[in-house]
């Protein structure tokens, strides 16, 4: 079943859903070229909203926890395409080195890293689990919900290469976002294989670089379609390093938000959507959902500032045009999170939260994560069928828009590339 949505089976997302369909041979063929031309990141998770009118990502992900959450009918999926990506990177790869967030004692994050263990150890790999946690100085087992176990050990830096007390790998796969820098561990690997690479980490990474190269993606892709880039795409500015916290800077964002707004509105009126539009503000730089507010007249940002947790130094945010989601499993709003690993979507589950809007965040405390619709083993579309009435084809469409952004992800990581050659 697809979920219910309050707009109108007719609206607009369902003649994307056609569209798409309809061209599904040469958007294949487009992804196919796209990736001859692009590294796509190892593994990736995009945050969707359809508005009905709209369905655009909000969030892209080069370090995904939640894995955990997917169902046991798509791990086969995700085992074959850790094969792929693993072939490709290092075909006789042997040791697998799993590097997941420090300090953590997250039972559901746990259960991430298991998966994540599990779906490597089925590719074919010795998976074992290394700790930039100082505190970890030994050999530490971690108790999970379900009764197992994972074992947790200190990092052995020996010249250039990462491993453990005897376990040598030939790849060191990150799921830590490096929100707090690069630990110097990392740095001048040789003859190993980082994956993401430093530079996907949010030490350098900033979202306004992502969307910048998502509308790029997307107006590519809308042209191929034939059709108004908009309808993928948020509207997105960054403004730059303004200390608010003394009002510093409260004028110019004021001015994005004004602008962002006026362009939202008149897009509404081009398409006659009913709906109030509204911008969410969010830092530039981490994920996780935190510091991030929404507001619907610019005037209202003086009174809302303090929601933002801003930090000390002037930090750059994002300003993008609110996508509201008229997605609801069991009458609480939700949204759909599509999993990638290398170019394959391997699967994905719904973000529910019971407490949040439909313009609101769902990424906070209180979410739960349903399956639902892509817990259907088969992920082709069933050519024919009404728009709106098929869950495999809703999952394939928002597997279209979510592989958009792991190409967007892919035009990112070339630009901040420190490695990148540099022509002249």
């Amino acid at each position: 079943m697809v979920p219910h949505l309050i707009t109108a089976l007719t609206g607009p997302i369902n003649e994307l859903e056609q569209r798409v369909l309809e061209s599904m041979p040469a958007i294949e063929r487009w992804f196919r070229l796209e990736w001859m031309e692009h590294t796509p990141p190892f593994y990736s998770s995009v945050d969707l909203r359809n508005a009905g009118y709209k369905l655009a990502p909000v969030d892209t992900n080069l370090f995904p926890a939640g894995f955990n959450n997917l169902t046991q009918d798509m791990l086969p999926l995700s085992v074959q395409a850790a094969m792929a990506a693993i072939e490709k990177i290092c075909p006789e790869a042997k040791n697998l080195l799993l590097i997941p967030e420090s300090a953590t004692r997250n039972s559901f994050y746990l259960s991430n890293i298991a998966t994540l263990k599990r779906i490597f150890t089925q590719a074919g790999l010795n998976v074992r689990l290394g700790s930039l946690d100082p505190n970890i100085t030994e050999s530490t087992t971690l108790n999970l919900a379900d009764g197992s176990t994972l074992m947790l050990e200190p990092l052995v830096r020996n010249r250039g290469r990462l491993g453990l007390k005897d376990f040598d790998p030939c790849t060191v796969l990150l799921n830590n976002e490096l929100t707090h820098g690069v630990p110097r561990v990392l740095e001048h690997l040789h003859e190993q294989y980082l994956l993401p690479p430093l530079h996907a980490g949010w030490t350098v990474r900033r979202k306004s670089q992502h969307f910048k190269a998502y509308e790029e993606v997307a107006k590519k892709f809308s042209k191929l379609l034939g059709m108004d880039h908009w309808l993928i795409n948020p509207l997105t500015v960054a403004v730059a390093g303004e200390d608010l916290r003394t009002g510093v800077g409260l004028e110019a964002l004021q001015t994005q938000v004004d602008a962002v707004l006026s362009k939202t509105r008149r897009k509404y009126k081009e398409y006659g959507i009913q709906e109030k539009p509204f911008v969410v503000i969010k830092p530039d730089a981490g994920s996780h959902g935190a510091s991030i507010i929404t507001v619907r007249d610019a005037k209202e940002l003086s009174g809302r500032i303090s929601g933002l947790q801003l930090a000390e130094q002037p930090m750059q945010l994002l300003v993008q045009e609110g996508v509201v989601t008229h997605e609801r499993v069991n009458d609480a709003v939700a949204e759909p999170v599509v999993y990638m690993m290398d170019r394959y979507v391997v699967g994905g589950f719904y973000r529910v939260h019971a407490d949040r809007g439909v313009d609101e965040n769902l990424n906070a405390p209180g979410a739960s994560y349903v399956p639902l619709a892509f817990a259907q083993a088969s992920q082709l579309p069933r050519l024919g069928e009404k728009p709106g009435s098929s869950g495999p084809n809703r999952f394939y469409m928002y597997g279209v828009i979510a592989r958009l952004g792991a190409v967007a992800a892919s035009y990112e990581l070339e630009v901040t590339d420190p490695e990148a050659e540099v022509y002249a």
